[in-house]
């Protein structure tokens, strides 16, 4: 009797554990949002007049997975990679925000997945979840003091905006 009762507790320890990695694991995340919008969304952003600043790198790394941007230190550009070629997003930055250039430290952030094998700080894995960026209305306006890689979706002009150190640059 004592050996049945000491199983179900060690199969509740268990399953507990279980449950919360598969829900951590297959979550929707919300910063700054009590609320996700929908259930396509995998990462979503609330609604202040902030932006996500982009990684800044030396050069852009070869084995990046398609979808990556970053400030590229060396080019002075903000680029995108797609169809495994690097797309600059805007011409030159004026001026190149410092962000720690001397290596990675820690270890990836994968949201969507249990594990990747793309590289990156924030990786985002799933077939059927978006990332939902930061919506700002007017960031030109309404983003005080922005830094080089700050990229958001601006609701004025329905388009995404990224800031390159001097100028606004939006693509829809």
């Amino acid at each position: 009797m004592k050996k049945n009762k000491l199983f179900k507790m060690e199969k509740r320890l268990l399953i507990i554990p279980m449950l919360l990695i598969f829900q951590s694991t297959f979550a929707q995340i919300g910063i700054g949002t009590s609320q996700i919008s929908n259930s396509s969304v995998l990462l979503e952003f609330g609604k202040e007049n902030k932006g996500i600043i982009l990684p800044t790198v030396v050069t852009a790394p070869d084995n990046a997975s398609d979808g990556t941007f970053i400030v590229n230190k060396k080019q002075n550009t903000i680029q995108v990679k797609e169809n495994n070629n690097w797309t600059n997003l805007t011409t030159t930055l004026t001026t190149t925000t410092d962000v720690s250039t001397t290596g990675e430290v820690g270890t990836s952030i994968i949201i969507g997945a249990p594990t990747t094998s793309k590289p990156g700080v924030l990786v985002l894995e799933s077939n059927n979840k978006a990332l939902v960026l930061p919506h700002v209305e007017n960031p030109h306006l309404n983003i005080s003091k922005p830094v080089a890689g700050t990229m958001v979706y601006d609701t004025t002009s329905d388009a995404l905006a990224i800031y390159d150190g001097t100028n606004w640059n939006y693509w829809k």
